[in-house]
């Protein structure tokens, strides 16, 4: 079992940066791939970013690369996600999730077995 819980989020304008954090507790999280989704009203939870096992593996939805920066800190059980250049459209409810199995397909939520209550990511124009 792993408990997920996201905080940072906040408002800021368009233009800014916010830090993400999601601490996660249980055993072993080094065996767990991490990653961020995110989902506005109204629409489906997308794929942000995700991180392998290790930390070495990192992987982005076209529309954060270059913005977003995930990293992970197995010794303290945590993971990151730096937004910076935020743009209104990137205004949702930020989630973390965990996943046990597997090394691809990173963008399917269904993939996840754990997840954060998520933290809210304001962006105004």
């Amino acid at each position: 079992q792993v408990q997920l819980v996201e905080s940072g989020g906040g408002l800021v304008q368009a233009g800014g940066s916010l830090r993400l954090s999601c601490a996660a507790s249980g055993r072993a999280f080094s065996n767990y791939a991490m990653a961020w989704f995110r989902q506005a009203p109204g629409k489906e939870r997308e794929f942000v970013a995700a991180i392998s096992r290790s930390g070495t593996g990192t992987y982005y939805a076209d529309s954060v690369k270059g913005r977003f920066t995930i990293s992970r800190d197995n010794a303290k059980r945590m993971v990151y996600l730096q937004m910076n250049s935020l743009k209104p459209e990137d205004t949702a409810v930020y989630y973390c999730a965990a996943r046990i199995l597997g090394s691809s397909d990173y963008e399917n939520l269904v993939r996840y077995n754990y997840w954060g209550q998520g933290t809210q990511v304001t962006v105004s124009s």
